[in-house]
């Protein structure tokens, strides 16, 4: 979760915002993340969507509620879309992501894994 707070800080430097709510919204994100990821990965593909979906709306909601409690302009609702675009990209990130796991079809000798 360090490591989170100090990306979001960095996103908040180099985008000029407000100092923090991105790494709020990147801590939360982490948080939540730890706190399911063992559980997400024994459920389906389109499950875990739907198990992921929340926290990544949640991540841009975050900075979307900070901005208009100071008084920035309205976004409009298509910056939570995001987040949903996001969720439905997520059987992609994952199939990639544990694509190094994945067995070979003809092992041999030769390779490590």
């Amino acid at each position: 979760m360090g490591i989170a707070f100090m990306l979001g800080i960095l996103m908040d430097v180099h985008n000029a915002n407000l100092l923090g709510e991105h790494a709020l919204a990147y801590t939360l994100l982490s948080y939540g993340a730890i706190t399911i990821h063992r559980r997400v990965l024994w459920m389906a593909l389109p499950v875990q969507m739907f198990v992921v979906a929340p926290l990544l709306v949640g991540a841009h909601l975050v900075p979307f509620v900070i901005r208009l409690m100071t008084g920035a302009a309205f976004p409009g609702w298509s910056y939570l879309i995001n987040g949903f675009v996001e969720a439905l990209l997520w059987p992609v990130a994952s199939f990639l992501l544990l694509m190094p796991q994945r067995r070979a079809a003809d092992p041999d000798d030769t390779r490590p894994i």
